[in-house]
């Protein structure tokens, strides 16, 4: 098992330039709706990650074929035989993986999909998904471990107004790709509007989808007969881009993030300002510095336009060695906080109240190396971070949780002043 060793001191400052790659959470679903339609789809700007590769073996499976990942372009073609079951095998190791049921369904009136795994930060039932598909008339089962959804006689799914419980992304995406081939018009409220979603409509626009009220709570889709393959690149990732401007918040520096849209950061972007960032927007371009120590901030996890739950681990980590006293509360999982643990052996002074973290501010000095282990992907972003103002050697375990949604982040931080190298276990090497 690999792992991250990294080289900390407390007066560490980033220079330099880092690009920004594609969205994991818009590419997944993207890449899932190409079960759509039987022509070729290219995809660009896709990063080369553990669930890239996960969902592309996916659809191997499934008998889709797709080509090699090379320069950040792969092309996707569910043509001839398409088997409509999502094993257990694969679907295990990637939650997204539920994505490819409304597609499956849409086109081929019938999936067996496996309940997925994944990170373990909550619940995150699929039962609003459900829900939705039995709206649009479809027979939903559950028989050993796997769902069996199955379309009304005729093979096509109905067009119905849903609501759902609460506002769910991949929940919204999996209704939305079952959406625009079922008959009729199909009515989403209370839908997730983050940009990954809004991406992912735009893509099926662009295969003939016809979807009003794009990047708002509301979607209305007339569905249509069949779609047609198209040619998108995918948006930028701005959870990435996130990590990398709290690192240089927590080390001080200046850096310059390229291909990188400012626009869809807003409530990262406040916050960061807040802590003391002195932040220059491109079109493409974040610069960000930082010549002083962070001043330290409250925030609560919403949904889209709000503060995103995927930052809150890496905001975390800043307040650690900030200037003062912050609160951050989770409300979107009731376990994301198991990062807190591993951060309070590097020195932070960390105490969790029901689902309010409590952090007092240490000064950098008093961090100290530690081995300490990933628990989740942005839990272990979170501790790349303070590894690298803590005094002496941090060892970073499991990083394959890391490996799923950043991508070569040791190379990046590396280019800009980090010491960082990613190594294999004692215990690995020893055997």
């Amino acid at each position: 098992m690999e792992q991250l060793k990294i080289t900390g001191n407390p007066d560490i400052r980033l220079n330099g330039d880092i690009r920004i790659g594609g969205a994991k959470n818009a590419a997944l679903p993207i890449m899932c709706a190409t079960l759509l339609t039987h022509d070729p789809v290219q995809l660009r700007n896709v990063p080369t990650l553990r669930d890239i590769n996960t969902t592309m073996k996916l659809l191997r499976e499934l008998g889709v074929s797709v080509s090699e990942l090379e320069h950040d372009k792969v092309t996707v073609q569910a043509y001839g035989t398409i088997s409509t079951k999502a094993t257990y095998e694969l679907v295990k190791t990637m939650r997204a993986s539920i994505l490819v049921l409304g597609p499956l369904l849409a086109r081929f009136g019938e999936a067996w999909v496996s309940l997925p795994g994944g990170c373990a930060i909550g619940a995150r039932p699929v039962d609003q998904h459900i829900k939705g598909f039995q709206a649009m008339g479809a027979h939903i089962t559950i028989e050993h471990g796997y769902i069996h959804a199955k379309a009304p006689e005729g093979g096509r799914l109905k067009g119905a107004r849903i609501t759902t419980d609460m506002i769910t992304v991949t929940g919204t995406e999996n209704l939305l790709m079952a959406a625009v081939l079922a008959d009729g018009e199909t009515v989403l409220e209370n839908a997730a509007c983050e940009p990954e979603v809004t991406d992912l409509a735009k893509m099926l626009v662009s295969m003939g989808a016809n979807i009003q009220g794009i990047g708002t709570h509301r979607l209305v889709i007339q569905g249509v007969e069949q779609l047609h393959g198209t040619t998108h690149s995918v948006v930028s990732d701005r959870i990435e881009a996130g990590t990398f401007l709290c690192a240089v918040a927590a080390t001080g520096g200046d850096i310059r993030l390229t291909h990188v849209d400012p626009s869809i950061m807003t409530s990262v972007l406040d916050k960061l300002t807040e802590m003391g960032v002195e932040l220059e927007l491109g079109d493409t371009t974040i610069r960000a510095k930082m010549t002083r120590r962070a001043q330290p901030v409250n925030l609560s996890t919403t949904e889209y336009p709000g503060f995103p739950t995927d930052m809150q681990a890496q905001f975390m980590a800043v307040n650690a060695i900030a200037n003062g006293a912050s609160d951050v509360t989770e409300t979107i999982f009731e376990n994301r906080f198991m990062h807190v643990q591993e951060m309070n052996r590097l020195g932070a002074n960390i105490v969790i109240h029901g689902n309010t973290a409590h952090t007092e501010g240490v000064d950098a000095t008093a961090l100290s190396g530690a081995v300490v282990m990933a628990t989740d992907l942005r839990a272990s972003a979170s501790l790349v971070i303070l590894g690298m103002i803590a005094e002496g050697t941090t060892i970073v375990d499991r990083i394959y949780h890391l490996d799923r949604g950043y991508e070569r982040m040791e190379e990046k931080l590396t280019k800009v002043g980090a010491v960082i190298e990613r190594i294999r276990s004692v215990e690995e090497v020893a055997s």
